[in-house]
């Protein structure tokens, strides 16, 4: 495990960093014309960058970013 020290200017500036990358990936992860490993990846991406943003942020925040899925279910 790593660990490193951040001001709260940086942590403004993480968290501001964080934020524009889930709503990218939110954004691009509704278009369906994108398929197959390509989604995955981004799905693994997400997952990852929700990890840490949870770390940064408060619950409320993380609502926000949250992905939810829809069931393919009729």
């Amino acid at each position: 495990m790593l660990g490193f020290v951040l001001n709260d200017k940086e942590v403004k500036e993480m968290e501001y960093l964080l934020k524009k990358e889930l709503e990218e990936l939110l954004h691009d992860m509704e278009d369906h014309r994108i398929e197959g490993i390509i989604k995955r990846a981004m799905e693994e991406r997400y997952q990852l960058v929700f990890k840490i943003f949870q770390r940064f942020s408060n619950p409320a925040d993380c609502v926000k970013y949250m992905r939810h899925k829809i069931s393919n279910q009729k």
